[in-house]
């Protein structure tokens, strides 16, 4: 294992505490989206450190995998936040910074659980398990999904959460390639 692997897998690792971080501060008025771009930005150091590290061992490579599930599951609220208020920012300032809490209520929750089962179904060999978690997360909004706005919502929310967990997942292939 080489130090870049360490840094690497240091980097993945302090993603879901930045994540953590970021949404226990969540209910600052008026809050920038520093946090969700600090995210961003360790992913790809993260990722670009992975690239350039070589093939890891497997316990690496497993370490790897549980750190970017924790990493898809934490750090995407923030992010899939600040990409629904660049989205509609007079609606998320109306309310607070945090976009219309009576909309898809629940989704915070529903979107780390999506996140980890995308991530985790990737990591597991089984891509299939995609369109699985999709379907049952579109059934399962399905009679709320009539009012644009909650569409849009929906749609920008999930298409930034499997973005960020394939990133995620992304990072933990890197390690073992």
């Amino acid at each position: 294992m080489t130090g870049v692997t360490v840094l690497a897998l240091v980097a993945l690792g302090l993603t879901p505490l930045l994540g953590g971080v970021v949404l226990l501060g969540r209910r600052e008025r008026g809050r920038r989206p520093w946090g969700a771009l600090s995210l961003v930005a360790l992913l790809a150091v993260s990722a670009t450190l992975a690239w350039g590290a070589g093939p890891a061992g497997d316990g690496v490579a497993a370490a790897g995998a549980v750190v970017a599930v924790l990493a898809a599951g934490l750090g995407g609220g923030p992010v899939a936040t600040a990409v629904l208020t660049a989205a509609d920012p007079t609606r998320a300032s109306a309310a607070g910074g945090v976009g219309d809490p009576e909309v898809l209520r629940g989704g915070a929750w529903i979107g780390v659980l999506e996140r980890v089962a995308v991530a985790g179904t990737l990591l597991a060999g089984w891509p299939e398990g995609l369109p699985v978690v999709l379907a049952v997360k579109g059934l399962g909004r399905f009679a709320e999904l009539k009012a644009s706005a909650a569409a849009e919502r929906f749609i920008i929310g999930t298409l930034t959460s499997v973005l960020w967990s394939v990133a995620c997942a992304g990072v933990a292939v890197l390690l073992t390639r």
